[in-house]
């Protein structure tokens, strides 16, 4: 049976509304009342594992689900061995590096060497400051990153933006945007070859209404 980790947050509903579109109902993870974190389609083809969004590529690289969606955030900071198949075009965002809206910095390069960067993202801050080759000091933090320059921790952070309303509320301001990001569908590579459960003409239909709109 094929297994499809779907990831829990702001992808989800659009995530379990494409593959409605082709026939494999995970709209069980929607109701509030459910706490099952796998399920079954009604068909009983497939099923679907409700994980954290961080841990979609972790479930599809070890093999205990053949495809997953998952932002391409999550991908560039988990660097997973899996296979990017699509695009899928929802769930836009950027990474950013953004400063107090007081401070005398209008790019990253003005920033200090060593200042301090807050972030959950540490792969992709860390990559970052080395592809412009500016030393600093990654302080990984996990809960509201925008408190490291307010409360003065951090010189920067490097965070993801959707509105910038956030940023702006708590007066911090973009320097750069480090690349954009969107849903993508991914799959275990070798699962992907040896096409277990209809698994290409899945990856097949979930691309169509991509390549139409081309």
């Amino acid at each position: 049976m094929l297994t499809i980790a779907l990831p829990k947050g702001a992808l989800l509903k659009e995530s379990i509304d494409r593959f409605q579109a082709i026939g494999l109902d995970f709209s069980a993870f929607l109701d509030k009342s459910n706490r099952q974190l796998q399920i079954q389609t009604p068909d009983g083809n497939a099923q679907g594992l409700l994980v954290r969004a961080q841990d979609v590529p972790v479930y599809v690289e070890h093999g205990q689900a053949q495809l997953g969606i998952v932002g391409y955030d999550v991908l560039r900071e988990k660097q997973a061995d899996v296979a990017q198949l699509a695009d899928l075009g929802f769930g836009h965002c950027r990474m950013s590096v953004a400063v107090k809206a007081s401070s005398p910095y209008r790019s990253a390069l003005d920033l200090p060497a060593h200042s301090r960067v807050a972030s959950k993202f540490v792969n992709c801050a860390r990559d970052y400051f080395q592809s412009i080759d500016l030393p600093v000091d990654i302080v990984p933090l996990y809960g509201s990153v925008e408190l490291g320059p307010i409360t003065g921790m951090s010189e920067a952070i490097v965070d993801l933006v959707s509105t910038g309303r956030t940023l702006r509320e708590n007066n911090l301001t973009e320097l750069e945007v480090l690349y954009e990001s969107t849903a993508r569908l991914i799959a275990h590579p070798v699962s992907y070859r040896v096409n277990p459960g209809g698994l290409a003409d899945i990856v097949r239909q979930l691309r169509e209404p991509l390549t139409a709109a081309v």
